[in-house]
């Protein structure tokens, strides 16, 4: 008989509660492998697919694209033996005996809601057949149903299409110019006729985002929004990432005193050298960038003033010292900022941190972050300057101490050499939580950053 087996949303992370179902590869019907994707999820981290645990036919889907579902949550209910023939319901509400989530890798049990799953794929699919009626007197012969009413008139919010307002074809031809749907307007013209003047206001007051937005423009605030009545507003959910990042911005603002030291410097030899390296044969698979350099110069600096890498418990009001650097890189995504880590980037000779890195920031703007690469950074590196800004105060992530920021490289009239020369400047910010870091620390860090730029040949090591 019939084998309805639910699936429950794992926790794919560490201690995540809930996650947005984003899109199904699946719909009821369709057969499914074990190991099979079948839905696409989106964490608080990073957008994860789900394989099916079990092969068979999809039963039913229970959670729609779009909704938050609270993990251990059913989510979908697979026929493991779809050949079978369906049962009459036990005493037991026609529970199934299922493993419950058998999702290899997340191991997250709600043994209640898979019950209430089974429970309610075994009644709604496993009906027991009709019993024939008792013997009774024939039942009266039902008269004819009465006519339905005629549907009330339309209200302005349900007006027809625009092709049955009433509009001469000028006016349509303006409207559809000017991106004016006919039906949302209410006509001022003899009999409720739209007018030349109806549409050039609707213009002016229905769609103001014409102020700020000209047609074409990508407006990705759309995706997921609801807009109001009169196209004045959008509003999104903030879930997942965004959510997310919300969140721990707030909580490290508020909870660690920030202080920001910035300094400027000449980068005119890094940029020879990135120049060198893009020409260097054991360079050629990898990407070379100024913020490679910077990356291998903060984590130089770090491994001479190893006291900046730590963290404060607030539990057991205690310093944490790190003696390892798992290197965040912050990166904008769709999705809203996502800052991953290279584990133990110390280790790393710069060929290699180049390629961690690309891959890295590959795969964050993909929205493919695994939850694991978003957790246990020490210190953060955030490169603003590819939007052409000069510098910054930089949030810290929570649970790190620093974090730097690279503005943008620009040339500058520099005294070099006792001469004012056209120079590649740039200018760099490191904020760091005070109460592990004082002033004097922050400054030795960041000046040691900027001399390894100023002359990589001078301290990089590269090995």
């Amino acid at each position: 008989m019939p084998a309805y087996q639910p699936f429950n949303l794992p926790d794919v992370g560490e201690g995540l509660t809930e996650a947005d179902i984003v899109e199904w590869k699946v719909s009821p019907g369709d057969t499914v492998t074990v190991n099979q994707t079948i839905v696409e999820i989106e964490t608080a981290k990073s957008l994860v697919e789900l394989p099916s645990p079990y092969a068979g036919v999809v039963h039913e889907v229970l959670a729609e694209v779009g909704a938050s579902v609270d993990v251990g949550s059913p989510i979908i209910v697979i026929d493991t033996d779809p050949g079978g023939e369906a049962a009459a319901p036990s005493d037991s509400g026609g529970e199934a005996e299922t493993s419950g989530d058998v999702l290899v890798g997340y191991g997250t049990k709600a043994p209640s809601q898979a019950r209430r799953a089974r429970r309610h794929a075994g009644t709604t699919a496993t009906a027991a057949p009709e019993q024939p009626p008792a013997p009774g007197p024939e039942p009266e012969r039902l008269a004819p149903e009465p006519a339905v009413a005629a549907p009330e008139p339309a209200s302005p919010s349900e007006a027809a299409p625009s092709s049955a307002v009433l509009a001469k074809p000028p006016v349509r031809k303006l409207a559809k110019d000017l991106g004016v749907d006919l039906s949302r307007l209410k006509g001022t013209g003899p009999g409720g006729i739209v007018t030349r003047e109806d549409v050039n206001a609707a213009v002016e007051n229905e769609q103001p985002e014409r102020l700020v937005v000209y047609p074409g423009d990508d407006r990705p605030w759309l995706d997921g929004g609801t807009v109001s009545a009169d196209g004045r507003t959008t509003r999104v959910p903030v879930r997942s990432v965004r959510r997310r990042t919300a969140e721990a911005m707030v909580a490290s603002a508020f909870s660690a005193p920030h202080v920001t030291v910035i300094t400027a410097t000449d980068v005119t030899k890094t940029m020879k050298l990135v120049k060198t390296l893009r020409e260097e044969r054991d360079f050629a698979d990898v990407r070379v960038t100024p913020t490679l350099i910077a990356a291998k110069a903060l984590i130089l600096a770090i491994r001479r003033h190893p006291e900046i890498s730590a963290a404060w418990d607030d539990e057991t009001q205690e310093i944490v010292y790190k003696h390892y650097i798992n290197l965040g890189i912050a990166a904008a995504t769709p999705r809203g900022l996502v800052v991953p880590n290279i584990k133990d980037a110390h280790r790393l000779g710069l060929h290699d941190l180049a390629l961690a890195l690309s891959e890295l920031t590959t795969t964050a703007r993909a929205g493919r972050t695994t939850p694991a690469a978003m957790t246990g950074g020490t210190v953060t590196i955030t490169n603003i300057g590819t939007f052409g800004i000069d510098t910054g105060t930089p949030i810290l992530n929570p649970g790190e101490s620093a974090i730097l920021a690279v503005g943008a490289i620009t040339k500058r009239p520099w005294v070099h050499k006792n001469k004012v020369k056209p120079r590649w400047v740039t200018r760099l910010a490191l904020s760091f939580d005070h109460r592990l870091v004082d002033g004097e620390l922050g400054s030795r860090v960041l000046q040691d950053v900027a001399a390894t730029l100023n002359d990589p040949a001078r301290g990089l090591v590269w090995g």
